[in-house]
């Protein structure tokens, strides 16, 4: 069995936000060599996330106001992980996107069903920030 790793680095501008990240997923599985295995794809900051869905902008208009409304920013006073911090709702919105993805790899392709995408989320940007890819198979 081989194994490939790379990091993806993003700094996103402002304080949230959700970036197709598909593509150079992609690239990295070209990259990669391997034909069938397992792709792992994961946010390595407790404030963003790595989820699939499909790209459309309404979409992503409604994860902000629904993430928004569960988990609001202000008052930062209602968390009591704002200590020094105003990330505690961040850390609330990346627990319910969740922290990774597992794809399958089939002919050296991302195993995706026809509108599904994956995308990096972030909850308290404006600092760089990575992700791991982790690629296992033949």
């Amino acid at each position: 069995m081989r194994h490939y790793r790379k990091e993806l680095w993003f700094q996103i501008k402002s304080r949230r936000g959700f970036v197709n990240i598909t593509s150079d997923i992609e690239a990295e599985l070209l990259e990669s060599g391997i034909k069938e295995g397992l792709l792992l794809c994961n946010a390595m900051h407790i404030t963003a996330s790595v989820f699939i869905n499909d790209d459309e902008s309404g979409l992503h208009q409604d994860f902000e106001q629904w993430l928004e409304g569960l988990a609001p920013e202000r008052p930062h006073s209602r968390y009591r992980h704002n200590t020094g911090e105003d990330n505690g709702d961040a850390h609330l919105k990346r627990t319910i996107m969740g922290r990774e993805v597992v794809v399958a790899v089939t002919g050296g392709k991302l195993d995706l069903g026809p509108w599904e995408q994956v995308f990096y989320g972030e909850f308290d940007g404006m600092r760089k920030k990575r992700v791991l890819i982790k690629i296992i198979g033949e």
